[in-house]
Parts: C-alpha cells; sequence; structure tokens
C-alpha cells in the first residue's frame, strides 16, 4: 500500500517526537511538583515571557499597555491566561502515554492561536523555552541531564503539533506590529 505524503510526514513526526517511558516519568514527576503551585507559577512564567519578549504583548489586548512585572503579576487577565497555559500543558503531561489526545489538544491550540488570535507561531519555541527556564530554575537542584533532554523532547514535540496546526489551517504570516522577536531575551546590560 502506497502512503501518501501526508501520512508520511505525521509518522515521521510521532516518531521524532515520541517519548519513552522513562522520559515519560521523568517530565510527568517534574510537572507534578511544579503544578502544585500552577498560577504562581503560570504567572511568573508569563511575566518573563513578556518582560524579556515584550512584542509577545501586541496579541493581548487586556494586558499590551502594561510595563512593569509587578503590574503584570497582579493583572486578573493573565492570572487567568496563565491558569489556562497551565491547564493546557497539564493536559497535554498528564496524557503523554496517549499521543492521539496529546496532538488534538495541541491541535485545537494551534488552530485556535492561529484562527481567532492570529499569534506567530514562533511564540509558541519562545514560551516553551521560557518555560524550561523556569523549570530549571525551579529545581536547579533537582533537574538532571536526562530529566532536561526529556523536557526538550516535549519542547519540540509540543512546537511540532502547534506548527502542524497552523499549516493544517493554511496559516499566512501575518504582518507583524512589531519586528519578529528573536528567540533569546534582550541583554540587560551594555
Amino acid at each position: 500500500m502506497e502512503k501518501v505524503p501526508g501520512d508520511m510526514e505525521r509518522e515521521r513526526r510521532e516518531r521524532s517526537e515520541e517519548l519513552s517511558e522513562a522520559e515519560r516519568k521523568a517530565v510527568q514527576a517534574t510537572w507534578a511538583r511544579l503544578y502544585v503551585n500552577c498560577e504562581d507559577v503560570g504567572v511568573a512564567i508569563l511575566v518573563r515571557f513578556f518582560v524579556n519578549f515584550p512584542s509577545a504583548k501586541q496579541y493581548f489586548s487586556q494586558f499590551r499597555h502594561m510595563e512593569d512585572p509587578l503590574e503584570m503579576e497582579r493583572s486578573p487577565q493573565l492570572r487567568k491566561h496563565a491558569c489556562r497555559v497551565m491547564g493546557a500543558l497539564n493536559t497535554v503531561v498528564e496524557n503523554l502515554h496517549d499521543p492521539d489526545k496529546v496532538s488534538s489538544v495541541l491541535a485545537l491550540v494551534g488552530k485556535a492561536h492561529a484562527l481567532k488570535h492570529k499569534v506567530e507561531p514562533v511564540y509558541f519555541k519562545i514560551l516553551s523555552g521560557v518555560i524550561l527556564e523556569v523549570i530549571a530554575e525551579e529545581f536547579a537542584n533537582d533537574f538532571p541531564p536526562e530529566t532536561q533532554k526529556a523536557w526538550a523532547k516535549l519542547r519540540g514535540l509540543i512546537y511540532s503539533h502547534v506548527t502542524a496546526a497552523y499549516k493544517e489551517v493554511g496559516w499566512v504570516q501575518q504582518v507583524p506590529n512589531t519586528a519578529t522577536p528573536s528567540t533569546t531575551p534582550p541583554s540587560s546590560g551594555p
């Protein structure tokens, strides 16, 4: 039976993204400890994201104007969005044993951000990098290389599924309000 290009692409993605049982357990164990404080951790992630990549705020009319990190932390709208982000991540992490569920959740997230919110997909890569930074800081003394590798693999899985959803809906890069961000934060000194 001949495979059509779409099927081959899907198989390639699934093979490259698959986490081993040990990697799933490492991610889930780290996540369980982090998720205990999901709102505060989510807010810390989003505040860092918006401070380091202020162009991302263009997609959020509720807190686009905020510059002060403390004001962002106190924003009910930002806190609500942080909970949504953490909830979606929780669904992904809890269902790592079920690739179809993970794919479905990330497809919904990707399609909503492409069609409704018009968010450039690069922001998912940037945000997932910020998430890894926060995790590494939270567990500085307990984040071994194997666990870091598992999280990096999950980051790739998330980005792959989200960008596949963007392609599925025929995403065309939007004309940005500001320059497309670099995936590294601005330096804090001369």
